[in-house]
């Protein structure tokens, strides 16, 4: 009789657990390398559908400044600057003086792609000087590309000082193609 046992499987089996052990390693490894790279993307992604933006008054002059009828160009800080943004953390818009107690401001900003646009006392019309946008004096689109009036911001008086509630530059509506 033959007394030799027929060899065992053990080396092998040990062998195949150990490179599926690995390989389930490697995977999970580079899973959590790769979430760990893209987490930052995501969140700069994300974070503006989650974080309002925040919105200030400023004072941008005082009542005897602004003319009945008149447009008058007025600079403020952007609201949501950071700290090394020097001059373009300045924003700027148009308010108009609509009556002794009205007034109404627009967004410097075009609505196509966010050129300043300036103000034309002949025609009164505002124009954008980048791709020929054309905008009445009430902020509604007269010609050329852009999608929608001109953005409008809040306006009050308080102790003789004119102040507009800024918000963060409106982003365009234009989808670049």
């Amino acid at each position: 009789m033959n007394t030799e046992q027929p060899q065992s499987d053990q080396p092998c089996c040990q062998q195949q657990q150990r490179r599926t052990f690995l390989t389930r390693l490697s995977i999970g490894l580079s899973a959590l390398i790769g979430l760990i790279i893209t987490l930052p993307g995501i969140g700069f992604v994300l974070a503006p559908v989650f974080r309002k933006p925040k919105q200030q008054w400023r004072t941008v002059g005082k009542l005897e400044d602004f003319k009945v009828g008149g447009f008058v160009l007025v600079q403020y800080e952007d609201p949501s600057p950071v700290v090394w943004s020097g001059v373009t953390a300045k924003a700027g818009a148009w308010i108009r003086r609509a009556s002794e107690s009205e007034f109404i401001a627009f967004s410097i900003n075009c609505r196509h792609l966010g050129c300043p646009v300036r103000w034309v006392e002949d025609p009164r019309l505002f124009m954008c000087p980048c791709h020929g946008g054309v905008y009445y004096e009430d902020g509604t689109v007269a010609a050329g590309p852009p999608p929608e009036p001109l953005d409008r911001l809040k306006v009050r008086v308080r102790d003789g000082h004119v102040e507009i509630e800024t918000a963060p530059t409106p982003l365009t509506l234009t989808k670049l193609t």
